[in-house]
């Protein structure tokens, strides 16, 4: 059988409707500039801008929403989903971010996890980052950033084929955020890297990275006492152990030239939305004849969720701070006159870590067992099987994908995924084992995220040419980290409602606000982008269908599905 090329079909994704992405391995390359499109609807906002919060879960809305006074209060008073699902069950930043402007889910952009094993490319290190070109190398060593493994285009890619004059801008305090949302044909792309913001290789940095990185230093280079504790935060200050790590009563000083304790704290969100100001006023986004694109994906809430879980004192002071930032973003949006609309919404959600969970009515919340790793199940099986052990299991960590080793023959790789399969499932923390065949076998699920099955919610995150030779769950409340450390005392990436489950908030001046309970889909973001733009696609463009966002008896939706 032969497929077609990765960059015809990322072309052809532009104009028709979405089809099973190709198994080739070639690149995707950007879309190509189609001829000036239909003006866009005289009511469509002149800038889309697209917020993702990184680690923000639906529990984490409504535990805080009653405290909000800034900018997530005013996006409250839109259309409120608060129950948004990233609903594949890699979620993890990459996947997430990856479905949040394209409308599709992981099976079809291929990004099936912030990273995955290739056996067959030419270095020594066979694991390949979702956000790296593998084919290139860095001149100051590392990984080349790029979004070549995204298979299909995102909202500002397309809106760019129709419009070309419109502005596709993207900044984050991650790379793979960044480019996620952006896509293949972003004007301009920036992240946090060490201690500033950097673009992609090769690129000379403008002028506003270098003005916005000039305060950054100067911050740097004083320290900072950390933040004062709001009142309605100190019944979350109090200290709690895991393992040699103490986490719920830090408030995130640094001392001077510590760029790690920048980055760890509220500071890197109020830099990114500072630098993504700059930008609005450098390219003079959503004041052109046709709609722009501004992706802002938000770091902090995920970097102070893993180092310090996410119900103490300092997920509090983010909570605050995050609204208050949004809040003076919004307010610099209005004093220059936009007419822009927002989503926020989030890559994921996570979990608290289980120490704390201990205590606060949870007691099945548990740690990884170390026995589950994939060395320590590649020994067993090795053992049993008689075939040597070293490397026989390939996995970034506990739960998830996990590769057979590529130098076996077909008889032994299934001897290898059978009696690794019985022996996790005979772990007490395990949930499920699902092989490739299986999830292939499996039909894309339809209906209500809510009420999919475990191996439903893997086959929205199957991809076979990415994709592991099967894939493990741990069951609800076990968290895929077998010793807390410094920095890391939490995670997310399960397939359960905790790491899934998400808030979607709509707004713009003068709509009227609803709140609509019922489960939404993250895929459902870029179809009603697109309709808000006036930008017509084929029916079946996307995974997810267009949202009303009239409270009233029309539609915002029209034709589009």
């Amino acid at each position: 059988m032969t497929f077609a090329p990765k960059a015809m079909l990322f072309a052809a994704c532009l104009a028709l409707p979405m089809a099973s992405p190709a198994l080739a391995r070639s690149r995707a390359t950007p879309p190509p500039v189609a001829p000036r499109g239909p003006v866009p609807a005289a009511h469509s906002p002149k800038l889309i801008i697209a917020i993702a919060i990184d680690q923000f879960s639906a529990d984490l809305f409504a535990q805080y929403r009653s405290h909000f006074t800034g900018g997530l209060a005013r996006l409250a008073t839109g259309a409120v989903f608060p129950s948004g699902y990233q609903s594949h069950a890699a979620t993890e930043t990459c996947p997430g971010h990856s479905a949040i402007m394209t409308g599709m889910r992981p099976a079809h952009t291929g990004i099936i996890a912030n990273s995955w094993y290739d056996q067959s490319v030419s270095r020594a290190a066979k694991s390949v980052y979702c956000a790296e070109d593998e084919t290139q190398t860095a001149l100051a060593g590392g990984y080349v950033a790029s979004v070549s493994h995204l298979l299909v285009p995102t909202l500002g890619d397309r809106i760019k084929a129709v419009w070309p004059t419109s502005r596709n801008v993207a900044v984050s305090g991650k790379d793979r955020a960044a480019l996620m949302m952006g896509g293949h044909n972003i004007d301009e792309v920036y992240w946090w890297k060490s201690k500033g913001f950097v673009s992609r290789e090769g690129a000379t940095p403008g002028r506003v990275v270098l003005e916005q990185n000039a305060e950054v230093a100067k911050v740097l280079a004083a320290g900072d006492p950390g933040f004062d504790l709001p009142g309605d935060c100190a019944v979350h200050d109090r200290p709690v152990t895991a393992g040699e790590v103490t986490v719920g009563t830090w408030r995130f000083a640094f001392t001077a030239g510590d760029a790690a304790g920048f980055r760890v704290s509220p500071r890197v969100d109020r830099a990114t939305l500072d630098l993504a100001t700059r930008v609005v006023d450098a390219d003079r986004l959503g004041r052109g004849p046709t709609p722009d694109v501004l992706s802002i994906s938000l770091s902090a809430t995920d970097f102070i969720g893993h180092a310090f879980g996410a119900q103490g004192s300092e997920m509090c002071i983010q909570m605050h701070q995050l609204d208050t930032e949004l809040g003076d973003f919004f307010a610099a949006l209005d004093a220059r006159g936009i007419d822009y609309g927002v989503v926020l919404t989030a890559d994921h959600g996570g979990s608290d870590l289980p120490e704390r969970l201990h205590e606060q009515a949870l007691p099945q919340a548990a740690r990884a067992d170390a026995a589950l790793s994939p060395k320590a199940v590649s020994d067993r099986v090795g053992a049993k099987l008689g075939i040597d052990p070293r490397g026989l299991l390939l996995a970034e960590g506990i739960s998830g994908d996990v590769w057979v080793r590529n130098d076996l023959n077909a008889m032994q790789k299934a001897a290898v995924i059978a009696a690794a399969r019985d022996d996790l499932l005979a772990h007490p923390q395990v949930a499920a084992v699902f092989t490739a065949a299986e999830l292939a076998a499996t039909p894309m699920p339809l209906g209500s995220p809510e009420t999919w099955t475990l191996i439903e919610r893997a086959r929205a995150s199957f991809y076979a040419p990415h994709s592991g030779d099967f894939v493990m769950f741990l069951k609800r409340g076990v968290i895929a980290s077998a010793a807390p450390r410094q920095g890391s005392v939490a995670t997310h990436g399960s397939p359960w409602d905790y790491d899934r489950r998400v808030p979607m908030l709509f707004w713009r001046k003068g709509m009227i606000g609803f709140e609509q309970p019922n489960p939404v889909e993250t895929v459902d973001i870029a179809p009603t982008l697109a309709t808000w733009v006036g930008l017509q696609l084929p029916q079946g463009t996307f995974d997810g269908r267009c949202l009303d966002l009239d409270a009233g008896p029309t539609s915002t939706c029209g034709a589009q599905p």
